[in-house]
């Protein structure tokens, strides 16, 4: 597994690491520190190693757990499905679909 580390504003701290895990030459995972406090933010994964993201996941409260997370599910590069946990105890509280891959939402609640 390659790793990259990225220091966006030369301060000494990495802002991004990003792996190569399969020695293809594309980034399969970048782990993203948006605001320089040391911890992920961000999670972008590759798991099928075309080139495109398939699952990224947020962290927008800062307690270390994703409460916002992007699928795309068929390998397009459009998001298929938006998953919201408003309260933090790890199960969606809201979620879109495009379930007809149009790229409109079919729908803000299930």
């Amino acid at each position: 597994m390659k790793k990259t580390n990225i220091d966006l504003n030369n301060d000494g701290i990495y802002e991004s690491n990003a792996f190569d895990t399969n020695h293809d030459g594309q980034l399969d995972a970048v782990f993203i520190d948006t605001d320089a406090d040391g911890d992920t933010d961000a999670i972008v994964l590759d798991s099928n190693y075309d080139g495109l993201a398939d699952t990224i996941a947020y962290d927008t409260d800062g307690d270390g757990v994703a409460d916002t997370v992007v699928y795309d599910t068929d390998g397009d590069g459009e998001a298929d499905v938006v998953s919201v946990d408003y309260d933090g105890d790890g199960i969606a509280d809201d979620y879109v679909v495009d379930t007809d891959d149009d790229g409109d939402f079919d729908s803000d609640d299930y």
